[in-house]
């Protein structure tokens, strides 16, 4: 291999670690401004050493095809106050118990500055049944409601704040996706991306068990007391070194000379979501467990994997 290369690689994977640790304080909305700064400024640097290996950014991908869908669906609310959109249902996602509707439509467009936040609500569906069941869903839809408009509303302050101060150019969509829809779950993705200069996309995933009322909770699907920690984690290793195998593109933390970046094992606090099928997927943002260039990544357990551990 090409010395220079080597070494691109390795400035790279360096830029990764220190970026995962800034993206973690970002994403627990405790950043200053001078931090968040620092974060841009390391995602430009990881971005520009990526191009070097002419490596396509994905996230490049994700703003182009969001701009093209809204010059081609949205109408552009005059709504940078936060109050004209409101309680918009003019698209509604029907989930059984619960849909969602779009709570507030925020869009901001100039030559250097560009937001796009659609923020979703989930609304439970008004029919008789368990009262147990529907103040369980009343509660469990506000407590998701209400972290969504914590998360949307940070990223518009801050939007708004280089705004006022001129900081360069901006992009930050917020956009959301029903991952499934069954009579027994109901998940809903909010999709995050933000930009300057370069940019990184990172994702949520609210998950209702509609038997219940609750938020499911990833130990909420196995038998009490079973390791259901090592199997997953063991088959994430499998699929990622399978990758990695078939395309030179693909590259995770898995096998690399400096051990404790490698990816070990999943916890009760890794993002999961359950598909269509029933089987848990595990999700992970950029540069969790491999360089951003990889973009968000998620890894679908297959069934039998787990088959013998599930309660449900």
């Amino acid at each position: 291999m090409d010395d220079k290369v080597y070494e691109t690689d390795k400035q790279i994977i360096l830029l990764e670690k220190e970026l995962q640790g800034l993206k973690k304080e970002y994403n627990s909305h405790k950043m200053t401004n001078e931090q968040t700064e620092q974060l841009h400024q390391k995602i430009r640097e990881a971005k520009q050493m990526e191009s070097m290996k002419q490596k396509q950014s994905r996230n490049i991908e994700f703003v182009a095809v969001a701009a093209a869908a809204l010059i081609g669906i949205f109408i552009i609310l005059p709504n940078t106050s936060g109050t004209i959109a409101h309680a918009m249902e003019q698209i509604p996602v029907i989930g059984g118990l619960v849909k969602v509707v779009t709570f507030r439509d925020y869009e901001y467009e100039t030559d250097r500055n560009m937001a796009d936040i659609e923020v979703p609500e989930i609304k439970p569906e008004s029919q008789p049944g368990d009262s147990a069941l529907r103040e369980n869903l009343d509660r469990t839809t506000a407590e998701i409601n209400a972290e969504i408009q914590t998360i949307t509303d940070n990223l518009i302050k801050e939007f708004e704040a280089n705004l006022k101060e001129e900081q360069g150019y901006q992009d930050v969509v917020v956009k959301s996706e029903v991952l499934a829809t069954t009579p027994d779950y109901f998940t809903l993705k909010l999709i995050c991306y933000q930009g300057a200069g370069s940019g990184y996309e990172w994702n949520y995933f609210y998950t209702i068990d509609l038997n219940t009322g609750e938020r499911l909770r990833l130990k909420d699907i196995f038998k009490e007391g079973t390791d259901y920690i090592t199997p997953i984690s063991e088959n994430i290793k499998i699929q990622m070194q399978e990758q990695m195998d078939t395309d030179d593109n693909v590259y995770y933390w898995l096998n690399d000379e400096i051990e404790e970046w490698n990816f070990k094992t999943i916890t009760d606090e890794t993002s999961f979501y359950l598909n269509e099928k029933g089987n848990v997927v595990i999700g992970f943002n950029e540069g969790d467990v491999a360089p951003m260039y990889m973009g968000t990544v998620e890894f679908e357990i297959p069934a039998e994997v787990l088959e013998e551990i599930r309660n449900r």
